[in-house]
């Protein structure tokens, strides 16, 4: 239409699209300077492990690489797609890619942090560079339903970019393995976190507001943010089983919505796992005790979190 007129076409309006498109439009404007000036800024970093600092930066860069594709997605939203079928598929892979990328990094953040803390096991750098390369790997992937399904699909006079199953067999294929990777990545964040909650209430010296409220924080914002697109997955397969065409629908347009929410947890990871790095800002104050008499636990967790 726009070829042929020389105008835009009138951008839709309708409250499905506007609301995603509000939220990854303030996503962009908080997540792109965020993690931009953490790859450049590198804030605290000088506290933190080259093994902590190696995943700092690729949760950056991969959440960086995620705010790269919402301006499209936000004009997506509004007139439609307009790049063609191979770009529709090439993107949304990568897309995919770099949420996944994102979303392993903070489970590997997670086990890592509760291995030292819990375990006082530790990685050395050539295992840590392995362990990148494999999360990419994994994440590339994970990521290939994309170049499947992802067709180009008329939407109230608008193309969209979209998924289009050809089967409902396919729809569970996919859509199971979604859900299993969610819950999955769900249940071991909060599992190692509050592990090193137990422990970190354990010892006296950790005992503290700061450190409490750092943990309760990544807790509750990853969940809040990844539990409804998980719980619109497992309700999407659960209408797809009862062959429920119109609760397909709805959990749909539910999950649109849900998913631009995941933005929120690329715009806010800097903040969670980067300014407020009070885990790691406390052990350079517990050498304050390393001289004094019985302080053997003292000085493992001073080990523990200075290398976190």
């Amino acid at each position: 239409i726009s070829s042929i007129t020389g105008r835009l076409p009138s951008p839709s309006m309708d409250s499905g699209g506007v609301v995603p498109g509000l939220l990854m439009s303030f996503c962009f404007l908080v997540g792109l300077p965020g993690n931009i000036a953490v790859i450049i800024l590198k804030p605290k970093f000088q506290q933190l492990s080259s093994m902590t600092q190696s995943l700092m930066l690729n949760l950056a860069v991969s959440d960086l690489l995620v705010m790269l594709t919402v301006p499209l997605w936000v004009y997506t939203v509004f007139y439609g797609w307009i790049f063609g079928m191979v770009a529709c598929k090439i993107i949304r892979y990568y897309m995919y890619c770099c949420v996944y990328a994102s979303l392993l990094t903070i489970v590997t953040l997670s086990l890592q942090r509760y291995m030292l803390v819990v375990h006082q096991q530790f990685c050395n750098q050539t295992k840590m560079r392995l362990i990148l390369v494999l999360l990419w790997l994994v994440a590339l992937i994970l990521s290939i339903p994309a170049l499947v399904v992802n067709q180009l699909t008329l939407n109230q006079e608008l193309v969209q970019c979209k998924n289009m199953y050809s089967s409902r067999a396919q729809k569970m294929a996919i859509l199971l393995p979604e859900c299993i990777v969610g819950f999955t990545s769900l249940f071991i964040i909060t599992f190692s976190y509050i592990q090193l909650y137990r422990k970190v209430k354990q010892t006296p010296f950790f005992n503290n507001p700061q450190t409490s409220r750092l943990v309760t924080s990544i807790i509750i914002v990853f969940i809040c943010l990844w539990s409804p697109y998980s719980i619109a997955d497992v309700l999407r397969v659960s209408a797809t089983v009862l062959q429920n065409e119109r609760l397909e629908k709805v959990f749909e347009n539910v999950q649109d919505i849900t998913g631009a929410i995941i933005y929120l947890n690329s715009c806010l990871n800097p903040l969670l796992y980067t300014f407020n790095s009070h885990i790691c800002k406390c052990g350079r104050q517990m050498t304050l005790f390393t001289t004094q008499p019985g302080c053997f636990v003292t000085n493992v967790f001073h080990n523990c979190c200075i290398n976190s």
